[in-house]
């Protein structure tokens, strides 16, 4: 069976055009994978920011952790697991002052952990997240998608290969101030094309 996480970030509930097109995207591969279960994480909901407690406990040996230190790492346990589990991964981020926003950024700080998403070698890191397939829709209001001023895609795709995934497909609803309708058809078409 496959396992399909869908991870939301932005901080609208109304009108998200990043929600909008995650789950169009969602709804086309539960048609191509019938009985997927799928695993809805909304971050900008659901983000916890890291804090002391959380660092001193991430970086205890596991064996060494106190019921304190393991209760305060739960939640990104969970997170890890979800990530681990899933076999395709839907992103949906819109460009906020030209980067990711806070909230998505709290939940890659919570699934960047050594020994479970990535670990440390003599010649540099080892990302752990392998075979998996991720779809990252990116939308913004008026940066252009991989252009000069989009710090969030390639930030995106360099965490994504860091953990170990490298198969990525972006999909792009960018400057939509200019053209809404135009950038919404132009993303649908991609999902079309990319599922």
């Amino acid at each position: 069976m496959t396992t399909i996480l869908h991870l939301n970030s932005s901080g609208r509930r109304n009108g998200s055009a990043s929600r909008q097109l995650s789950a169009a995207l969602v709804e086309k591969l539960i048609a191509q994978n019938p009985g997927a279960r799928v695993i809805e994480r909304d971050a900008a909901t659901d983000a916890e920011f890291l804090d002391e407690d959380w660092v001193v406990a991430n970086f205890t040996q596991a064996e060494e952790r106190s019921a304190q230190q393991g209760a305060r790492l739960q939640y990104s346990q969970t997170l890890v697991e979800e990530v681990q589990v899933a076999d395709i991964i839907v992103i949906g981020t819109p460009i906020y002052n030209f980067s990711i926003s806070g909230a998505l950024k709290a939940w890659i700080d919570q699934i960047c952990r050594p020994g479970l998403t990535f670990r440390a070698e003599p010649d540099g890191f080892v990302g752990l997240l392998e075979n998996k397939k991720v779809f990252l829709v990116v939308t913004s209001g008026g940066t252009e998608v991989n252009g000069p001023i989009d710090f969030a895609t390639g930030y995106m795709l360099h965490i994504l290969g860091f953990l170990g995934i490298t198969d990525v497909t972006v999909i792009a609803a960018d400057t939509m101030v200019m053209n809404p309708e135009r950038a919404l058809t132009r993303a649908m078409q991609q999902i079309d094309t990319a599922v």
